[in-house]
């Protein structure tokens, strides 16, 4: 669509239109009309409208949807619009939709005067207004046009044409959010809807039936081989919703291929048997390596496997996630190449696939240890990319490919990149504790670095040496006297920490070096970091209680230091010591209990610290939803049901008349020596490949070439890589001439067909295929000229960006933490991120109007995760316009990057108008206010946002024993208790929670003597325990949990205050 250049006033109206009578509709520059006070803002643009003449309505139509591309409000033209939708001209008509389904929802009232033109747009005879008349209807949200929008839908759906029954099938997730009691009523339309055997309404049909209703799976059983079949040409974006609703189809009705197998077994032959030559028998189906499958769950399998060759990266995403998650694992390995080609795509591609590939490597990694040098990092991938291949590199480190993987980890420590020089470390110590082969080695390359010129690289290499000689049996003494002699000229407060730790620890194997080392740092005591100063504090009870009498007054020394400290926490920390180590001892005073046991309790024998892959939680999640990206459970995400103990009933999918005859039917056998991409173990398989191979031809040969001639123009691959992929290549540059003139035939006979989507695959029949031999002439193929549909008229109208109003992400995108379901209703026993039971939380005005100019501002946090970094709250900010005059170029001055996520930009507020965006805020766990300045028309205005502590926890779920674990691992100096609450007149057990729940995030586990919350703090990870107990009269104790003391009282607190207030 060609969109006419804009003047720099934005708004069109520097231009002269002229036109028959040689009107000038627009104010002229050179007489400075616009710089006037009269001048009437879109003046020109509504005098084009309301004129006569069709060209000056799309002239003006042009500009305006070129206005809204770009992001600006137009919003005001809506009536001047609007009054256009009865033009006779159809290139008007259509972008006055355009405008419409834009702005139909910002104003209502305007629209709803027109529902009458829609609804007899409805009737019209080109099928692109009945559509669009159907997608604005549906932008109305307004409760009383519900029936109106019923009786539309259930029009359209009986519709002739199959692109407005997808539009149809597009407007039931828009009327169920809008009444969800028409849930009853919208499931007979699916029913048809799921009736309908159009390629190009089928995708739209499944994508409403998982927004409206996914538990009803018995709508399924008998369009299930339909589906199978039709699969492959569905277009992309359906292909991806069919294929993630079969695989939870699967999990329901297929028993478990890989039970009583071995977990993370995987053929050792993957590269062998990728490409196989055709000479498989009838006997194959009885080969004991390919398990006996359900018929139908085989058809999924079969039918799918073609789509790893998809030019979408999507689809070949939600391929891998079936094959890894209802596969037998033997055939687990066809989706490895497939992944692997999907790393030369897009930086964000590659992050969301090598998410999902470290994630499979911590179970299965016999997979991608064949193509190990498609890791190795590229000096022009992002930090992120490389942090990730570090993960798979490390996952996939056995004692065979151990040496070249630290060989390639030794040229990344020369890396300007300081995060990824420090995640390389980190790496090399993984894979010492993992490998036992190459730990002394490990640790020697470990303790080199020791004495590196970059003080980021000693002092990661000193925290992940500490690590290591936690693990080993026998301490190595020399290691330990190195680190004390490079503690003066270490400045990193972790580093320093862990050295000092570890002469603590080993204090009696150096007993002439730690009291020389906690001399000189009682010297700097005041000026060191909080977590050195724990450390120090430490240190000298070790001392204390291995050589007593000589550093008795050393350790005072400290003590008396920390005592007056201007942190709370080393001070209570000191007080304790002090008590325990050094009591006041009266004369025939027995020592303390504590006292007695002081040895036992300090120099206690510690377990050494686990590593292992930071993707190992993420099993809980599915493979390639948001919520496996993010590692928390994300809005409209569900979890993947388990496999069935005993097979359901089969005959379900059985559907009279119908025959699966598109994957199996027969055709001519090919001979020995040609090959195929996939293969399977069985003989129907096999000739459902050879049909799969001859139809998609013309579509996937084209895409493998480029993707071919992409990979060798690279530089960076790998020798073994380019290797691997020959063959593949050899087979298409045979048949690139070929497939080049079926393509461009298939594209002309696309053309004609109203009822197939654009980017569908196009199956040639059996007989066709039989008779044309592969040389016949283009002019023989296509005898029709292409003519252009209606439908290709539309292709650039479809795809308007959607409204950018609210900060959350819609479900079907797998967006943020669901609003108000209930979090403690989900199964499961494991440790993990819930959703939150009470939304939103805690709100608060942060700018008023008077000082604000007439633009106030409320924060509320939202307790769902912030997609940028876990860590942050995510904190909901509402702008509204309490002025007479549009406030323009709203946005987030942020000076620290790394506590704050700034908003997009809000380019236009109009008067009495309220729009919403979320920033990201990481208050490290404690209650200091966050500042940041906001920028409107060009005055900054300073916003100070003060958290409640339940805000800055999440809630965890855990069952009863983990519980209870980390009860009694955070008692005594982590406890804060308070009693004898007497609770407000009306609360009982049952709304006691809600209150609790209201004031913290927290995940609440069914207990009948007491209330249980759990969560963690959003920064640092700390769990945090909640325990309240009622007693008959009316009282109840309250109990918090956790190792950050600051957390706990103030928690305390806030609770406190929430059971007394009344309910």
């Amino acid at each position: 669509m060609a969109v006419a250049a804009m003047d720099m006033t934005g708004y069109g109206g520097s231009e002269r239109i002229s036109g028959g009578g040689d009107t000038d509709y627009a104010g002229d520059v050179a007489s400075g009309g616009i710089f006037t006070s009269d001048y009437k803002k879109y003046d020109d643009l509504k005098q084009m409208l309301d004129s006569n003449k069709d060209n000056l309505k799309l002239e003006a139509m042009k500009r305006i949807i070129g206005m809204v591309a770009k992001g600006r409000d137009a919003s005001e033209l809506f009536a001047a619009v609007v009054k256009n939708v009865v033009s006779s001209n159809l290139e008007v008509k259509k972008l006055v939709y355009v405008y419409l389904v834009r702005y139909a929802e910002e104003q209502q009232d305007l629209a709803l005067l027109s529902i009458s033109t829609f609804q007899r747009a409805l009737k019209d005879p080109n099928q692109l207004i009945r559509a669009c008349a159907l997608r604005v209807l549906s932008s109305i949200r307004v409760s009383v046009i519900v029936p109106i929008m019923m009786l539309a839908i259930k029009e359209s759906v009986m519709d002739m044409s199959p692109y407005v029954r997808k539009t149809a099938a597009h407007a039931i997730p828009k009327l169920y959010s809008l009444d969800p009691d028409q849930k009853e009523e919208l499931m007979q339309v699916l029913e048809r809807l799921l009736n309908d055997n159009t390629t190009l309404v089928m995708g739209s049909a499944v994508m409403a039936f998982e927004e409206v209703c996914p538990e009803r799976i018995d709508l399924i059983h008998c369009h299930y081989r339909k589906l199978c079949v039709l699969l492959v040409e569905v277009e992309e974006w359906g292909q991806v919703v069919i294929i993630n609703m079969l695989t939870r189809y699967a999990r329901t009705q297929f028993l478990d291929p890989n039970a009583g197998s071995k977990k993370g077994m995987a053929k050792d032959d993957s590269d062998a048997n990728f490409y196989e030559e055709d000479n498989e028998n009838e006997n194959d189906a009885e080969s004991p390596a390919m398990p006996s499958l359900d018929p139908d769950h085989r058809l999924l399998l079969r039918n799918t496997r073609p789509l790893l060759q998809s030019r979408n990266a999507a689809v070949v995403l939600a391929v891998s996630q079936l094959y890894q998650h209802i596969a037998p694992q033997q055939e687990a390995t066809e989706v490895v190449r497939a992944m692997v080609r999907l790393m030369r795509g897009h930086r964000e591609t590659q992050a969301v696939v090598l998410s999902n590939i470290a994630s499979i490597t911590t179970q299965r990694k016999g997979l991608f240890e064949p193509h190990l040098k498609s890791f190795f990092v590229r000096s022009s991938d992002p930090t992120h990319i490389k942090v990730l291949k570090l993960e798979v590199l490390t996952n996939l480190a056995t004692e065979s490919n151990i040496s070249v993987i630290l060989r390639e980890f030794q040229t990344y420590l020369g890396s300007p990149d300081k995060q990824f020089v420090a995640a390389t470390i980190q790496a090399i110590g993984r894979c010492a504790s993992s490998i036992s082969s190459v730990t002394d080695s490990c640790l020697s390359g470990l303790v080199t670095l020791l004495s590196h010129r970059d003080e980021c690289v000693v002092g990661e290499s000193v925290v992940v040496v500490r690590k290591l000689l936690q693990t080993e049996a026998v301490p190595h003494k020399d290691i330990i006297k190195h680190m004390a002699r490079l503690l003066p000229s270490i400045r990193i407060a972790t580093a320093r920490a862990s050295i000092l730790w570890l002469l603590g620890e080993h204090c009696e194997k150096v007993p002439n070096i730690a009291p020389d080392v906690l001399r000189t740092c009682a010297k700097s005591f005041c000026s060191e970091e909080d977590s050195v100063k724990l450390q120090i504090l430490t240190l000298a009870t070790k001392l204390q209680l291995s050589s007593p009498h000589e550093t008795v007054l050393l350790c005072q020394y400290v003590y008396n230091l920390a005592k007056y400290d201007a942190n709370y926490d080393i001070r209570d920390r000191a007080r304790l010591l002090r008590a325990v180590v050094l009591p006041p001892v009266n004369a025939g005073d027995a020592p303390s209990t504590l006292t007695a046991n002081a040895r036992n309790l300090f120099m206690a024998y510690k377990p050494p610290p686990q590593h292992q892959s930071t993707f190992k939680d993420r099993e809980q999640f599915q493979l390639g939803t948001l919520s496996h990206f993010i590692n928390a459970r994300a809005s409209g995400y569900k979890d993947l049901p388990d496999f069935p103990e005993v097979a359901p009933d089969t005959t379900v999918r059985s559907v009279p008349g119908f025959s699966d005859a598109s994957p199996k039917r027969k055709v001519e056998k090919k001979s020995k020596s040609a090959k195929k991409f996939y293969s399977s173990g069985s003989e129907g398989s096999e000739e459902a490949s050879e049909n799969s191979s001859e139809d998609e031809s013309d579509s996937d040969k084209v895409p493998d070439e480029e993707s071919k001639d992409g990979s060798e123009s690279s530089d960076s691959e790998s020798s073994e890589e380019s290797d691997s992929d020959s063959d593949s290549d050899d087979d298409e540059e045979e048949s690139s001439d070929e497939s080049e003139e079926e393509s461009s035939s298939s594209e002309e006979e696309s053309s004609d067909a109203e009822e197939q989507p654009n980017n569908a695959v196009k199956k040639t029949s059996p007989a066709v295929a039989k008779k044309s031999p592969p040389s016949v002439p283009k002019a023989e193929k296509s005898t029709k000229s292409p003519v252009k549909s209606n439908l290709d008229l539309l292709l650039g109208l479809d795809e308007i960006p959607p409204s950018l109003g609210t900060p959350m992400l819609t479900p079907s995108m797998g967006g943020f933490l669901p609003i108000g379901e209930d979090a403690s209703s989900g199964g499961g026993s494991f440790l993990g991120p819930v959703a939150a039971a009470v939304v939103p939380g805690y709100s608060c005005e942060v700018l008023n109007r008077v000082t604000g100019g007439g633009l106030s501002i409320t924060a509320t946090f939202t307790r769902s995760p912030h997609l940028y970094c876990p860590k942050m709250a995510a904190v909901q900010l509402t702008f509204t316009n309490s002025s007479e005059e549009t406030i323009h170029s709203i946005s987030m001055n942020s000076t620290n990057s790394k506590a704050f996520h700034p908003f997009p930009s809000i380019s236009n507020l109009a008067t009495g108008a309220t729009a919403h965006a979320t920033v990201g805020i990481d208050f490290m766990d404690s209650s200091q206010a966050a500042t940041m300045s906001i920028s409107a028309d060009g005055l900054s205005n300073s916003l100070t946002i003060t958290p409640r502590f339940g805000e800055l926890v999440r809630p965890l779920r855990m069952d009863e024993p983990t519980f209870l674990r980390h009860q009694g691992a955070l008692r005594g100096m982590h406890e804060q208790t308070k009693s004898g609450i007497v609770l407000a007149e009306g609360t009982s057990m049952s709304s006691l929670p809600t209150a609790l729940l209201t004031c913290a995030n927290l995940w609440q586990l069914p207990h009948e003597l007491s209330i249980r919350l759990c969560g963690e703090t959003l920064s640092g990870g700390s769990v945090v325990l909640v325990v309240v107990t009622v007693a008959d009269g009316g009282t109840a104790s309250l109990a918090v949990h956790c190792d950050k003391l600051t957390v706990a009282s103030m928690l305390l607190k806030e609770l406190t205050a929430a059971m007394l207030s009344k309910p």
